[in-house]
């Protein structure tokens, strides 16, 4: 039988990165959180490793924008309600991959916790880099 391992297993994680992979697909009402369960489902292992001195890394995807940048479907929209449920400050990164991100990373202390913008506007910001190249 294989094991998983917990929080418990991972060691010291003070002043590290640590990736968190979320489902933060929570329904909503315009701009308004209906139902927090999946932000309250998260929340004790973010607030532990925050808690333990870890940059936390909060990534996820919202809806199904299909690679284009919507803003009814950004992360920003769920960050300050999981910050509510945390009951402490989370920051939002309005990109989850590039320069910008690691830059806003970088400025991360240990016991920060971020929302990463979603993934699934990917697409459409590799578009926009490819275009920008082309000129």
């Amino acid at each position: 039988m294989s094991s998983f391992k917990t929080l418990d297993d991972i060691g010291d994680v003070a002043g590290k990165r640590v990736l968190v992979r979320e489902d933060l697909n929570v329904p909503m009402d315009g701009a308004r959180v209906t139902d927090d369960t999946r932000l309250r489902a998260a929340a004790p292992t973010i607030a532990e490793l925050s808690d333990k001195g870890a940059i936390v890394l909060v990534l996820a995807h919202f809806g199904r924008p299909k690679g284009e940048r919507h803003p009814d479907m950004s992360l920003a929209l769920v960050t300050k309600p999981l910050g509510e449920v945390l009951g402490r400050e989370v920051r939002f990164i309005d990109d989850c991959a590039g320069a910008e991100a690691k830059s806003a990373v970088a400025d991360l202390q240990p016991g920060d916790i971020a929302v990463l913008e979603n993934t699934r506007f990917i697409r459409a910001r590799r578009r926009t880099i490819l275009n920008s190249r082309k000129r």
